[in-house]
């Protein structure tokens, strides 16, 4: 019996339209393959909403995203709307996706393919064999706290005020998803904060090791933030996955995905306990060659992958689709982003040709 799926692409701004026009191509070619049907619609976010209906995410976009059964978010954000007041800005449209589907978890590997460990930065003995899971809380702490603002003092000098704040349960429901991860993977898991500075990290602290007793088949560390991100450089193969809060994990993953040779390898998955999952690639819309088919589709193509594996739980499809990543890799074939000497260089719409090639 063919498995139907309601998907919600929201292509975004600068590359966003020519690396989901890739993924859609891949995934309307895997889903003759596995019996799979479905069905696409796509709506506003970001820039290309402000621009369309005056703010960056419209009522009518957050409904579809609610009926669908996952989303597909392709890139949002621009030079052209910088300027803009706060609410108004293409990624308080992404905060607020992220708060109307109440999801909580975000998920980015940190994996470096064999084809690719000479665009890495690091020498090839420090990032071989790196495979590192971020679990980012993504609906609390210093994003979303409250007070917020910029207010002016009683001496008439400007104050900028952020709050970082968790409370019990939002940190115990982001360290299960965490120590269930590591459950799948090495067993290992790495929670960071600055608990010798922050009160809220020491609560952060707290919870996760009154959590490890639930999970005795996995190791538990703390690492203070700083020190985390020393050794994501010095020695990232000592890590498996990393437990982290919402500003942490944005900085730390990123360090992790500059690991693998090129943010534009590596997808992402945003969770909630029931609503449909975001799934998208972690690098942004890079205006600057929007437009031009130079953009690399394919941690647009492993975010959907993603979404077959975590929503569909069609994780033979997903497999396929990694696979023929790998196949495009070997075959040679680089986007300027992540090209070296001997390989050939081709243009976004040539890598979606080979992946349907492979697949």
């Amino acid at each position: 019996m063919t498995q139907q799926y309601r998907i919600t692409l929201l292509p975004g701004d600068g590359i966003g339209p020519e690396i989901m026009a890739v993924a859609v191509r891949v995934l309307k070619t895997i889903s003759e393959k596995f019996d799979l049907s479905f069905e696409f619609q796509e709506a506003l976010i970001g820039g290309a909403a402000i621009d369309a209906t005056g703010e960056p995410l419209p009522a009518a976009t957050l409904e579809t995203c609610k009926k669908s059964d996952a989303v597909l978010l392709a890139a949002i954000g621009g030079y052209k709307w910088d300027t803009l007041p706060r609410h108004l800005r293409p990624e308080t449209g992404l905060l607020g996706l992220r708060s109307g589907l109440h999801l909580f978890a975000n998920l980015r590997p940190a994996t470096i393919s064999p084809q690719l460990i000479d665009a890495s930065t690091l020498k090839r003995e420090i990032v071989e064999g790196v495979d590192i899971m971020v679990v980012r809380e993504l609906t609390g702490g210093i994003y979303f706290g409250q007070p917020r603002g910029i207010f002016t003092t009683e001496t008439g000098e400007k104050r900028g005020v952020n709050t970082m704040a968790y409370t019990e349960s939002e940190i115990d429901r982001i360290g299960r998803v965490a120590f269930e991860t590591a459950q799948k993977r090495s067993k290992r898991l790495c929670s960071v904060d600055k608990a010798n500075v922050l009160e809220v990290s020491q609560l952060w602290r707290d919870r996760m090791t009154a959590l490890a007793i639930e999970y005795p088949d996995v190791e538990l560390s703390h690492l203070y933030v700083d020190n985390a991100a020393m050794q994501l450089v010095r020695a990232p193969k000592q890590f498996d996955t990393i437990v982290t809060s919402n500003l942490f994990g944005d900085i730390l993953s990123d360090a992790a995905a500059m690991l693998t040779g090129s943010i534009g390898m590596l997808p992402s998955a945003s969770l909630g306990a029931s609503a449909p999952g975001v799934y998208e690639p972690v690098h942004g819309s890079a205006p600057d060659i929007a437009g031009q088919d130079k953009a690399n589709p394919l941690a647009q193509v492993l975010s959907a992958a993603m979404m077959l594996r975590y929503s569909f739980n069609q994780p033979d499809a997903a497999t396929h689709i990694e696979q023929a990543v790998l196949k495009v890799l070997d075959q040679g074939y680089r986007t300027g982003d992540i090209m070296s000497e001997g390989n050939t260089l081709v243009g976004c719409q040539a890598i979606g040709d080979a992946l349907v090639a492979a697949l």
